[in-house]
C-alpha cells in the first residue's frame, strides 16, 4: 500500500517571515551605526551627523585646556587645538589660509633666550585659552582690524584738530588781541623809556623801576642795560627830588651791581658812587637810605677799585655819621657787616696769594692799594664798633663780634683801654653760658649760643 502523503506544513511561511524580520532588524541596526546603510536621505542625514560631530568636538574642547604653543620671533603655523600666550601676534596668512603666530616683542624673547642659555628660566607666559576664546577672537579678527584702524584714524584726526588750529585763524586772533611777544631787552627798553619820560606820573616811574629790578638780577640783562644807556638813566635817577625815585633807583642799581664787574666799572665811571654817598650823608627817609646802602654794598664788594674811590671820597666818615644817628640801629648792623666783608676780602686775597705762591696777581695789587684798616683806625671805628656790641638782638651781636675779631690786630690797644667793652663782654659771657647750658640740656652738642660764647671767650682771652 502506497504511503499516504502529508498535507503541506504551516511552519514554512512562518520561518520565512521570521527570517525577513531578522534581516530588517539587522539592516536597521547597521544603519544606526553607519550612515552608509541608512534608509533616510543620505545628504540630510550626513549634514545632521556632521553638526552633531562638530558639537560633540566643541564640547570636548570646551571641557579641557588647550595645548600651549610657544612662539618665536618668526612666523610659525598654528596647529589645531593649540593656544598662544598673551601678547603674541596672530595673523591669518591670506595665501595659505593658515593661522600664524610669532612673539610681539622680539627683544624680550631674545633676552629670555639668552637667559636660558645661561641656565636661567625662560620667561614664557603660560596663560592658556579655551576654544571659545579663540573662536570669538578669530570671528572678530577681520572686521575688528578694519573697524579699529578706522576708529584710530578718526580719533587721530580729531585730536589734531583739537590741538592745532589753522595758522590763518591764529593770526586773526592775535591781531584782535594785539598780542606782542617781547624779549627781555625790549621790555627793559620800554621800562627805561617809561621811567625817563617827562609825561610819566610818579606812580608810573616807580612801577617801571620796580619791574626793571626784576630783570636786572640776571647778569646778561644787567649788561644789556649798558648797551642802550639804561644804566646811566637809572644812575641819574639818584638826583631826583622825589625820595621814592631815589629809593627805587638805588634798588635797581643794587640788583644790577651784584657780582657783575662790568656793570660795577661802568657805575663808578658814571658817578654812581658819589651820588650814593651824597644821599647817605643828607637827610633822607630811612627806607631810602636802606636801599642806597644796599646799592653801596653791592658796588664795593669784590671790587677793590671802587673801595679805593670810596676811601678817597670820605666814605668812612659818611658811614660813621650814619651809624651815630638816632633810630638807625638797623643801618648800623649793615654797615658793620660791610666793614667785616671788606676787611676779610683783603685778608683772603693775601692768603690765596701765599698759597699759590703768586705774590703779584693783579687783584692782590689792587687790594694792597686799599688802605682800609688804617682808615678805620683813624676814623675812630675801633670805639664805634665796640659800642655797637651793646645793641640788642643776638644777630646784631654776632655780626659785631665778627667785626671786632677782624679788627683785633688793628684795634687791640683801643679795646684794652675801653672799660665798657670789658664789662659788656663779661655780661655777654654770663648770658651765653646760661643759654648754651640750655642747649646742652636739649641735646644740642653744637648750638648757636655755644658759638657766640666761643667768640666772646676768644675776645676776652686776646684782651687780657
Amino acid at each position: 500500500m502506497a504511503p499516504q502523503s502529508r498535507p503541506p506544513s504551516r511552519m514554512a511561511p512562518l520561518g520565512m517571515l521570521l527570517g525577513l524580520l531578522m534581516a530588517f532588524c539587522f539592516t536597521f541596526c547597521l544603519s544606526r551605526q553607519n550612515q552608509e546603510f541608512a534608509l533616510t536621505n543620505p545628504e540630510k542625514s550626513s549634514t545632521k551627523e556632521t553638526e552633531k560631530t562638530e558639537t560633540k568636538a566643541e564640547e570636548e574642547l570646551n571641557t579641557e585646556v588647550l595645548e600651549v604653543f610657544h612662539p618665536t620671533h618668526e612666523w610659525q603655523a598654528l596647529g589645531p587645538g593649540q593656544a598662544v600666550p598673551a601678547g603674541s601676534h596672530v595673523r591669518v596668512n591670506l595665501q595659505t589660509g593658515a593661522r600664524e603666530v610669532k612673539l610681539q616683542y622680539e627683544d624680550k624673547f631674545r633676552n629670555n633666550l639668552r637667559g636660558s642659555k645661561k641656565g636661567k628660566r625662560l620667561d614664557v607666559n603660560t596663560n592658556t585659552y579655551t576654544s571659545q576664546d579663540l573662536k570669538n577672537a578669530l570671528a572678530k579678527f577681520k572686521e575688528g582690524a578694519e573697524v579699529e584702524s578706522s576708529k584710530e584714524d578718526k580719533a587721530r584726526q580729531a585730536e589734531v584738530k583739537r590741538l592745532f588750529r589753522p595758522i590763518e585763524e591764529l593770526k586773526k586772533d592775535f591781531d584782535e588781541l594785539n598780542v606782542v611777544i617781547e624779549t627781555d631787552m625790549q621790555i627793559m627798553v620800554r621800562l627805561i623809556n617809561k621811567f625817563n619820560s617827562s609825561t610819566s606820573s610818579l606812580e608810573e616811574k616807580i612801577a617801571a623801576l620796580f619791574d626793571l629790578e626784576y630783570y636786572v638780577h640776571q647778569m646778561d640783562n644787567a649788561r644789556d642795560l649798558l648797551s642802550f644807556g639804561g644804566l646811566q638813566v637809572v644812575i641819574n635817577g639818584l638826583n631826583s627830588t622825589e625820595p621814592l625815585v631815589k629809593e627805587y633807583a638805588a634798588f635797581v642799581l643794587g640788583a644790577a651791581f651784584s657780582s657783575n664787574p662790568r656793570v660795577q666799572v661802568e657805575a663808578v665811571e658814571g658817578g654812581a658812587l658819589q651820588k650814593l654817598l651824597v644821599i647817605l650823608a643828607t637827610e633822607q627817609p630811612l627806607t631810602a637810605k636802606k636801599k642806597v646802602l644796599f646799592a653801596l654794598c653791592s658796588l664795593l664788594r669784590h671790587f677793590p677799585y671802587a673801595q679805593q674811590q670810596f676811601l678817597k671820597l670820605g666814605g668812612l666818615q659818611v658811614l660813621r655819621s650814619l651809624v651815630q644817628e638816632k633810630g638807625t640801629e638797623v643801618l648800623a648792623v649793615r654797615v658793620v657787616t660791610l666793614l667785616y666783608d671788606l676787611v676779610t676780602e683783603k685778608m683772603f686775597a693775601e692768603e690765596e696769594a701765599e698759597l699759590t705762591q703768586d705774590t703779584s696777581p693783579e687783584k692782590l695789587q689792587q687790594y694792597r692799594q686799599v688802605h682800609l684798616l688804617p682808615g678805620l683806625r683813624e676814623q675812630g671805628w675801633c670805639e664805634i664798633t665796640a659800642h655797637l656790641l651793646a645793641l640788642p638782638g643776638h644777630d646784631a651781636r654776632e655780626k659785631v663780634l665778627q667785626t671786632l675779631g677782624a679788627l683785633l690786630a688793628t684795634c687791640r690797644d683801643h679795646y684794652r683801654r675801653d672799660p665798657s667793652l670789658g664789662r659788656t663782654l663779661a655780661s655777654l659771657q654770663a648770658e651765653y653760658e646760661a643759654l648754651a647750658s640750655l642747649e646742652l640740656q636739649d641735646g644740642e652738642d653744637e648750638g648757636y649760643f655755644r658759638d657766640l660764647l666761643g667768640s666772646v671767650k676768644s675776645l676776652l682771652k686776646e684782651l687780657r
